[in-house]
């Protein structure tokens, strides 16, 4: 699984300059290719970030906490439950003044 980290970051900041300096960004007429350019590398790395979540997601790992989660938020609220009617029951014995 390939994870979009601080190489990432490092190799896109290194990629955009050079796309620059390839196309000949310094001179007009070559305005549109440069923009083709980087449409096309941003399109290619939304691909690669879009691909990295699904695997991410669907992973096993993903799943089971998922379950966990899940799991756990029930016992959570049975907990709960229990409590309001444990202070539901001391309520009811607290004398009034």
């Amino acid at each position: 699984v390939r994870t979009w980290g601080m190489r990432g970051q490092w190799g896109l900041w290194c990629t955009m300059p050079t796309l620059f300096v390839l196309a000949g960004a310094d001179a007009p007429d070559k305005t549109d290719v440069v923009v083709k350019k980087v449409q096309e590398y941003v399109k290619q790395a939304t691909e690669a970030v879009k691909t990295a979540f699904t695997t991410v997601h669907e992973s096993e790992a993903a799943q089971q906490a998922r379950r966990w989660l899940s799991d756990n938020a029930n016992l959570v609220k049975q907990q709960l439950a229990r409590l309001k009617e444990q202070l539901a029951e001391l309520w009811k014995l607290t004398p009034t003044a």
